[in-house]
């Protein structure tokens, strides 16, 4: 019963999902839930990725199956923990389009301990950073903020601001004002432009 609502609910996430059994304890205790995720393990349902996370693998003709992105590891990792996440400044600017190098080993902020996880290939990094810097944790907001800091004080011109501004919608853009008063001072002008470009 619990493993077929629990294969129900996997099946809803879609290909790509992953998941730990904090997701399902509503559907039964944590043994319960454990082992209805072991028998789909079994079964090659569901692979497990690390301890305690599972992934429904999206599958290739060509490759079989595929892996999750870091990006989406990273999410799964700190949903588990209960811990915010934040792209370090260079992934932040790579995701914007204001950097075209891609950080080797992705980088996260977070407000957990910081350590490395390392997941079937990939390599994952999560520092402890201050509040300061997990302003927008979660959203679009603190992408933009992280990469203010990437792109830094001196080097922020209307191109950056452009970019920047055409990432958000109305919605991030009020978002990013009501926020910008936690972000070191530098940022507050920089902030006005971008809400302020149509």
């Amino acid at each position: 019963m619990i493993t077929s609502s629990i294969r129900q609910r996997i099946i809803g996430k879609g290909r790509g999902a992953i998941f730990a059994p904090l997701d399902f304890l509503d559907i039964g205790s944590r043994a319960s839930v454990d082992q209805a995720l072991s028998r789909l393990a079994d079964q090659g349902m569901i692979r497990r990725l690390t301890r305690g996370l599972y992934d429904y693998p999206r599958k290739s003709a060509r490759l079989g199956l595929l892996s999750p992105s870091a990006d989406d590891i990273a999410k799964a990792i700190a949903r588990k923990d209960n811990q915010v996440l934040q792209p370090s400044p260079a992934m932040a600017a790579n995701q914007l389009g204001l950097s075209t190098q891609v950080p080797s080993k992705p980088i996260y902020m977070t407000d957990g301990p910081t350590r490395t996880k390392t997941v079937g290939r990939q390599v994952i990094q999560f520092r402890n950073a201050s509040s300061k810097t997990l302003v927008g944790a979660g959203q679009k907001t603190g992408t933009v903020f992280q990469a203010l800091r990437y792109v830094g004080k001196n080097r922020v011109d209307n191109r950056v601001v452009d970019k920047l501004a055409r990432s958000l919608d109305d919605k991030d853009r009020a978002l990013l004002e009501k926020q910008s008063r936690y972000v070191p001072a530098w940022m507050h002008p920089v902030v006005q432009q971008i809400v302020a470009r149509i």
